[in-house]
């Protein structure tokens, strides 16, 4: 990322200069201290406020945080493990002997250029 400001933020449309504070040195760091603050809150509210669950684990305190972030953590790893056994070997498509075609190094003119 270039981390600089445009020179003339007028080129941009309304909602792209409403987030150009995204682009300057500090906002993404910015951003992910908002996260923090918020789900440190949220995981406080759950200690707080009471929950009526069907089942007596729902009722632990940030059950449902620890359920969706080992749940997102199943889905990558289910992820991984799918791509091992369907992923195709690269020259699926087209073998890459070259046989088909010539390079494009073939193609192109010799310049000797220290002539």
């Amino acid at each position: 990322m270039d981390n600089r400001t445009p020179d003339n933020a007028d080129t941009y449309p309304a909602l792209g200069r409403a987030f150009l504070w995204l682009d300057r040195p500090g906002g993404a760091k910015a951003v992910r201290y908002t996260l923090f603050i918020l789900c440190a809150l949220l995981i406080v509210a759950d200690f707080v406020f009471y929950k009526k669950g069907y089942l007596p684990i729902e009722e632990f305190p940030i059950f449902y945080a620890l359920f969706g972030f080992f749940s997102c953590a199943a889905l990558l790893i289910c992820s991984v493990v799918m791509r091992v056994i369907l992923e195709r070997p690269r020259d699926y498509y087209a073998p890459t002997d070259g046989a088909l075609e010539p390079s494009p190094q073939e193609q192109a003119a010799k310049v000797d250029h220290h002539a």
